[in-house]
């Protein structure tokens, strides 16, 4: 693939709801420039974005795809992402390398979750973005009732460039309000022709919208729109482009990927109205040396600096990293800096990539986006540059994973290869987490949703070779005492030779310290050298409660009394005898189980407030506060047991129709209601048994 300058390149993204077409339109948009002879089908999995096993298996993108498009001489990085919620890390990644967007619409479904979550992405990073209305030829479409909808839902910004011809299996063409010309298509080819009598009644108001847009853009276009002067064509486009590209015009196109009819058109939207990397300005980072702001132009007489969106984890090729060049250029056995690790890396060839493709290219200039394999310290996230020029740039802020599930190796050989090949899989999706607890020793999974979860387990079998089981994560329960005990622990033993003998008196009560051991012997019953061994055998018996086995916290022993054996007395006596107290004095002492209790930070639309209160009850938690957002969206405060929040990612979407989010962290411990204490102990201990 030959090398483009910056101001003929577009790097662009599709988003929008999943099963809208963003798949589809990439095949007939290739298929439309020549590069495909028949176009492929999600359902046959065979298209080139949706590429991997498990997208061909579940018939749904998981992965953000690179498809360069070589047209008129210019190139378009065509960024196909996911649709599905679970992979929205893909989302964030493609936005952080494109400086505009398409989003898909499902003519026959209308504004989906999808449409409204893409116009979000696209409204808070300031994205020019056309809105694509595809499957024009599915029946019960009502264009003129879709506008007013997108309009009504995502203001008055949002306006139609064309209008179909026909409708259903009669869809054959569209009409350009700007131009005011039909293009009717044929089968292989099309025509231009008047727009059609009919249809002039209809297309007249959104004519007049365009036109009132076109005045909007500048001084001097307003002032000749309200001397009632017509403006030229060229004026017109200019009016549009400058619309667009300042965020102020949204445009409607409209057509069908099935019977390939807009593709050219919104290619030459793109290529006339989304903007070149050169209209970017200038990158801003910082020095990794000195923490000092630094700045590159997209040019490629600049110092080398790139930016690493994506890793995918190909188990042929080994690790592939995508990049979008910032300044300067790159080619093949460079070596270059990685200002995040502070680790020099040498480039191999250097690729673009079409799907699986690889493109070879003699090297990639400012502004393009490439692929390079084999970077041994790189991750997605980085900044590579020249090694006398360093910089670093923002990282992407990823979301959080929602969903947590235990991991458990099927056999031995996979529990030896599951480590390398998680990290494997996190370079890659850095939605996902893999970590150790500590306290249960269980390996959990972090993830988006239970999709996600399920497609990290089939690359691992897939991928590695790796057969993992998932379960519900153990809660890391804790015991505590309610109220006081005073009891003896007494350790005699004789067998013959030297014996054993360690006598004390403690006292048990609650304290707002973890672990408080206070000594108050009087007269010498136990020898100093002795209390140390007293205060090791409690705190070696707080690791495991007497209810459950839990580790028992807020605690306070004071040790006041005991005796000792001059000849038969020794460290391992007096341990022996503070856990022998230790168990007395909890039993007498009301012991109770504590549960981690989280803060929940549920964000959602207005209309949901009943049904996120009325569940939120449900799981024993409870409301502490509500806050109006903007957009009729509330940001609900809450608290919950951890135990009934494992699933709550799952049920937020459903009850939301996947419009909700929420952020959960540690809070605190709190006691277990009886009627849930006794089951949760008679399980641990039988897990024991």
């Amino acid at each position: 693939m030959k090398n483009y300058g910056a101001d003929k390149i577009r790097n662009v993204a599709l988003l929008g709801h999943g099963g809208s077409g963003k798949t589809t339109l990439t095949e007939a948009l290739l298929f439309s420039i020549g590069k495909l002879k028949r176009m492929g089908k999600v359902e046959e999995g065979t298209t080139i974005s949706d590429y991997t096993k498990q997208e061909k298996n579940r018939q749904v993108s998981i992965s953000t795809s690179l498809i360069p498009i070589e047209w008129e001489d210019h190139k378009f990085n065509v960024l196909d992402t996911p649709g599905y919620f679970d992979f929205v890390g893909e989302v964030y990644s493609a936005l952080k390398v494109v400086m505009g967007a398409v989003i898909v619409v499902d003519a026959s479904a209308g504004i989906e979750v999808g449409t409204e979550k893409s116009w979000k992405y696209t409204r808070d990073r300031n994205l020019p973005t056309i809105l694509f209305i595809n499957k024009m030829d599915k029946d019960n479409v009502n264009i003129d009732k879709l506008i007013n909808e997108l309009r009504d839902k995502f203001g008055k910004s949002v306006v139609p460039f064309q209008m179909p011809v026909g409708s259903a299996n009669d869809f054959k063409g569209l009409v350009n309000i700007a131009d005011m010309k039909a293009k009717i298509f044929n089968g292989k080819t099309s025509t231009l022709e008047d727009v059609p009598e009919n249809m002039m009644d209809q297309i007249g108001p959104f004519r007049e919208m365009l036109i009132e847009s076109v005045a909007e853009s500048n001084d001097e276009l307003l002032e000749k729109y309200f001397e009632g002067e017509e403006f030229t064509l060229e004026e017109i486009h200019k009016g549009l482009r400058e619309g667009v590209l300042g965020g102020k015009l949204v445009p409607i196109l409209c057509g069908s990927c099935d019977k390939g009819i807009g593709m050219n058109e919104l290619l030459n939207l793109i290529f006339e109205y989304m903007p070149s990397p050169l209209d970017e300005g200038k990158c801003i980072g910082v020095n990794p040396d000195t923490e000092e702001e630094e700045e590159r132009n997209i040019d490629p007489k600049q110092p080398f600096s790139a930016f690493v969106f994506k890793t995918i984890a190909d188990p042929y090729v080994g690790q592939i990293s995508l990049f979008k060049v910032k300044s300067g250029e790159v080619k093949k056995d460079d070596e270059v800096l990685n200002s995040n690790k502070d680790e020099k890396e040498k480039m191999g060839t250097v690729f673009a990539m079409r799907g699986k493709e690889q493109l070879e290219m003699a090297k990639i200039s400012a502004g393009d986006i490439g692929a390079v394999a084999k970077l041994n310290n790189t991750s997605t996230g980085d900044t590579l540059c020249a090694k006398d020029a360093p910089i670093r740039y923002d990282s992407i802020k990823f979301p959080k994973p929602t969903l947590f599930m235990a991991a458990y190796p099927v056999s031995k050989v996979d529990e030896d290869k599951m480590g390398p090949a998680l990290h494997k899989l996190q370079d890659e999706d850095s939605t996902f987490t893999a970590n150790r607890d500590k306290e249960t020793k269980e390996l959990l999974l972090g993830g988006q949703g239970n999709k996600h979860i399920d497609v990290i387990k089939a690359k691992l079998k897939d991928i590695f070779g790796v057969s993992i089981t998932l379960q519900d994560p153990k809660i890391a329960y804790r015991e505590t005492i309610k109220g006081k005990s005073d009891v003896q622990g007494k350790h005699k033993k004789q067998s013959g030779g030297a014996g054993q003998y360690g006598d004390v008196y403690i006292k048990f009560e609650p304290s707002k310290e973890e672990f408080e051991f206070v000594e108050k012997i009087f007269g010498g019953s136990v020898p100093k050298n002795y209390i140390p061994a007293v205060e090791k055998g409690l705190k070696d018996c707080i690791k495991k409660g007497a209810l459950a086995g839990y580790p028992v916290v807020n605690i306070k022993a004071t040790l006041y009394d005991g005796s000792y054996h001059p000849v038969d007395s020794n460290e391992m006596a007096f341990r022996m005898a503070a856990s022998i107290a230790f168990k007395k004095g909890m039993e007498k002492a009301k012991p109770i189980l504590l549960e981690p209790i989280m803060k929940v930070s549920i964000t959602i639309p207005d209309d949901y407030m009943g049904d996120i209160m009325g569940d939120m009850n449900k799981r024993r938690g409870r409301i502490l506060g509500m806050e109006q957002l903007s957009n009729g969206r509330q940001l609900v405060s809450a608290e919950a047991p951890m135990s009934e929040m494992f699933k709550y990612t799952i049920d937020l979407k459903s009850m939301t129709q996947a419009r909700g989010s929420f952020t959960m962290e540690f809070e605190r411990y709190d006691e277990v209601p009886a009627m849930l204490s006794d089951k949760i102990i008679e399980e641990a201990k039988a897990e024991k048994e």
